[in-house]
């Protein structure tokens, strides 16, 4: 007889509050992802201690653990320590929710084609930092947020979903941030469900789609 397929195990990587880690692990729980795919959260990790998000996965009953980045001397160092720690967890996928950490390439390499980031703007459109002031900055009438596989270069991995919204010329940069972060709490947990049942997956580098349309690939808000 056949060993039944391993759980799809899905480890979460954080730096602060949490915010998109708690809409996935929401989706989780109400969506049953364990159902529905063999799939659940099986640890959060985070770069610095006592951050908003630990506590979140411990309400959710997640193991959560702390390597603390200012304890290393490279980034190599702890880019290892950090995969031997989620490696534990035999992880099918790996989440960057909000983790503030640029990866070295070998650690890209370890995980590729699991390793997902979600960023907040349309990429190729503003990768890097400081997205909402330079889309207000440039004067662009669409920003938005995309979720997109890692790759080693900064934020330009195949993309496997986007959400859009009309810039408001009375918008700030702060006021943008929180609308797309809003936008962001739906994308995520979206996008993770579409690979668990592998409705998007990756393929010689691109994203192949089976079954969804260009209109939940690319949502829209007035």
């Amino acid at each position: 007889m056949s060993e039944p397929p391993s759980p799809k195990n899905i480890v979460c990587l954080i730096s602060g509050r949490g915010s998109n880690l708690e809409a996935i692990l929401r989706a989780a729980r109400e969506e049953n992802w364990a159902d529905i795919a063999d799939a659940h959260i099986a640890a959060v990790v985070s770069n610095r201690p006592a951050v908003g998000g630990l506590a979140i996965a411990r309400d959710y009953g997640v193991p959560t653990r702390v390597l603390d980045h200012t304890g290393y001397s490279s980034r190599e160092a702890f880019d290892a320590d950090l995969g031997a720690a989620i490696d534990a967890f035999d992880p099918a996928l790996v989440i960057l929710a909000g983790f503030l950490r640029v990866l070295t390439p070998a650690f890209v390499a370890r995980y590729a084609g699991r390793l997902i980031n979600i960023h907040p703007s349309l990429l190729p459109a503003f990768p890097g930092l400081a997205t909402h002031r330079r889309a207000i900055e440039a004067g662009v009438r669409v920003h938005g947020a995309t979720v997109h596989f890692v790759t080693g270069e900064l934020d330009a991995g195949p993309i496997i979903g986007q959400a859009a919204l009309a810039v408001d010329p009375a918008d700030t940069e702060e006021s943008l941030a929180a609308r797309v972060l809003a936008m962001e709490h739906a994308l995520l947990p979206r996008c993770v469900r579409w690979l668990l049942t592998g409705a998007v997956r990756l393929e010689n580098g691109r994203v192949a789609v089976r079954g969804l349309s260009r209109q939940e690939l690319l949502r829209c808000e007035p």
